[in-house]
């Protein structure tokens, strides 16, 4: 059996297929990243010419915590001076990554895709324990409200943006964006 090994590699060589072992691999590719990160720390300005900057957005109130009802989304614009930016708030009946309120359960997210833009009102479902916003109607993407908007199936590659909340005795209010929403950038600046 040790013959029919050595002549598949002698083959193999023979032919001109890549006889790279794994140390070697390793090796050469830690050598590549040491090469490009000391050509890059030799010159620094080739990098980046501006660093990008996280902008503030302004306060908004958009609900109040004792009208809200599980599992019922409440549309609502953010932020201002955005068009066609509508977002969805809910008390998710279950604790969810970023919410607000007593039970943690409150959550809010831009309707747009984050592969195409594509509208998603009116799509947020409850299945099990799940609570998922979409298909988008373009690619099918669905994303879990529970995970921070995190991408389920689809085409989208990002999370669904998530509307940062503030709790003000009963007052929920909008005070930012956690991702891009699609097609703008007007949360950063260079």
């Amino acid at each position: 059996m040790s013959n029919q090994v050595t002549d598949k590699k002698e083959t193999s060589a023979a032919h001109g297929k890549c006889m790279m072992t794994r140390r070697g691999f390793l090796m050469s590719s830690g050598a590549a990243t040491a090469v490009s990160t000391v050509g890059v720390s030799l010159f620094p300005g080739a990098a980046s010419a501006s660093k990008a900057e996280v902008v503030g957005y302004p306060r908004k109130k958009i609900a109040r915590l004792s009208q809200l009802k599980d599992n019922q989304p409440v549309d609502f614009s953010y932020p201002e001076g955005i068009s066609n930016n509508q977002c969805m708030l809910v008390k998710a009946g279950v604790q969810s990554g970023g919410g607000v309120g007593k039970a943690k359960d409150v959550v809010a997210f831009s309707y747009l895709c984050t592969h195409q833009g594509g509208p998603m009102q009116g799509s947020y479902k409850v299945v099990g324990d799940q609570r998922v916003l979409g298909q988008c109607p373009f690619h099918l993407s669905t994303y879990d409200v529970r995970r921070h908007g995190i991408i389920v199936s689809g085409q989208a590659y990002e999370s669904l943006p998530q509307v940062l909340l503030e709790v003000d005795g009963d007052d929920v209010y909008a005070v930012g964006m956690l991702g891009l929403v699609f097609g703008r950038t007007s949360n950063f600046k260079s």
